[in-house]
């Protein structure tokens, strides 16, 4: 299997991983402070994904050569999940979900700022297609619905994180200087970590772990071993093979996966038409599947 495939398939289950943090992360971002549980997650996936790459790869010294870079990192992906959460106490799952469609786009913008990643002609038509799929999907192939969406406070909050997730991705392969992805990640986890602890501490004294109802220990740990540290890994191995628009171009892949979550929660299934949303997005992937980029080489294949 090519580097670039393995990319895709590692985004492909970063897709299924977070859509379930959706469908969860609704369900409690009312019962524990945004800083709080991001901190909470952020720590048991750094202890995760640190005991793997000390099992795996191992942590050499050079891999802590220039720490600047883990700030910025795990600064970035820290923002994206406190103001995805302060977004969703108020903005509803459909509207969050609308905003992160913006994602692939503001990514291939940041691809191409950072480190001049082009989007050919036939890339731009296979985000558009992706884009109007999900969309489709997320408003339940109800014109009216779409027509009647506002941006409120909360889609206007979570779009700022979407910027930071799309800015992050670029910045994988530009900071990266050869560190394997698990190792990587790992430092990128636990500086994010320790800027949620300076920055939501007053959150995290206030918060009564004890008396947490039960289903926000299930989410907290979902969303630290498999929205998290799994997720992570996966991003960042992807995005070392992969330019930034197409790694994330499995956003648009969400809306439908959240769908099989929302179903698999108990929630009845929407109408037949909905699937068309789904069928484009997977035309979408297919589109960008082809390589328009030599092998990644030398220090990236060093990264197996």
């Amino acid at each position: 299997m090519s580097q670039q495939a393995r990319g895709h398939l590692a985004m492909l289950l970063f897709s299924v991983l977070v859509a379930g943090s959706f469908s969860l992360g609704a369900m409690v971002a009312n019962q524990i402070a945004p800083a709080a549980i991001t901190a909470a997650r952020f720590a048991i996936a750094a202890v995760v994904i640190g005991g793997a790459a000390a099992l795996t790869t191992g942590i050499s010294r050079t891999a802590w050569r220039a720490p600047w870079r883990y700030l910025v990192l795990g600064g970035l992906f820290s923002a994206y999940f406190v103001l995805m959460f302060y977004g969703l106490k108020t903005a509803p799952p459909v509207g969050a979900a609308a905003v992160f469609t913006l994602t692939p786009v503001i990514s291939a913008v940041a691809g191409w700022a950072l480190l001049r990643q082009v989007t050919t002609p036939r890339m731009a038509v296979a985000l558009a297609i992706g884009a109007t799929g999900a969309l489709w999907v997320i408003f339940q192939a109800d014109w009216q619905a779409f027509r009647a969406f506002e941006i409120g406070q909360g889609e206007f909050i979570y779009f700022w994180g979407c910027v930071a997730h799309a800015i992050y991705t670029p910045m994988v392969r530009k900071l990266n200087r050869g560190e394997p992805a698990v190792v990587f990640a790992f430092g990128t986890m636990l500086a994010g970590c320790l800027i949620l602890i300076v920055f939501g501490w007053s959150d995290i004294r206030a918060t009564d772990w004890a008396g947490l109802p039960a289903i926000v220990w299930i989410s907290l740990l979902y969303l630290a071993l498999f929205a998290t540290a799994a997720s992570f890994v996966l991003v960042q191995f992807a995005a070392l093979r992969l330019p930034s628009a197409k790694v994330m171009a499995y956003t648009y892949l969400i809306p439908s996966w959240v769908i099989l979550w929302e179903i698999a929660l108990g929630q009845p299934a929407p109408a037949v038409l909905v699937s068309v949303g789904a069928v484009m997005t997977v035309i979408s992937l297919v589109l960008l599947l082809k390589s328009e980029e030599p092998a990644p080489e030398n220090r990236r294949e060093a990264l197996d």
